[in-house]
């Protein structure tokens, strides 16, 4: 099984334009990454609170829907997020490349 992530976290970081990539637990915890520790703190801790109040808006507007993909972009960056029940995946790309 880590075989699989290490491969497709590769695959993901030679996107182009693809500046780092977070692997979150659902405790918010950075448990995969290829930043530094600083910035991976950052966004993991940031991104998940914002993807939980993201979740409980949609849940507002229709109880029988769920968050499945957030896309955030930025001047400087487009922030991509997949949560899952276990797991959320951060993906942080510069758009203009």
């Amino acid at each position: 099984m880590s075989n699989e992530v290490e491969e497709t976290m590769k695959q993901i970081q030679n996107h182009k334009g693809v500046v780092g990539l977070v692997v979150v637990n659902a405790e918010g915890i950075p448990i995969k990454t290829t930043l530094d520790n600083t910035t991976t703190v950052q966004y993991a801790g940031l991104i998940s609170q914002l993807s939980e109040k993201v979740r409980s808006v949609v849940r507002d507007l229709d109880p029988t829907n769920d968050l499945t993909f957030l896309r955030i972009r930025s001047k400087k960056h487009e922030i991509m997020v997949a949560p899952d029940k276990e797991f959320m995946l951060i993906v942080i790309q510069n758009p203009t490349e």
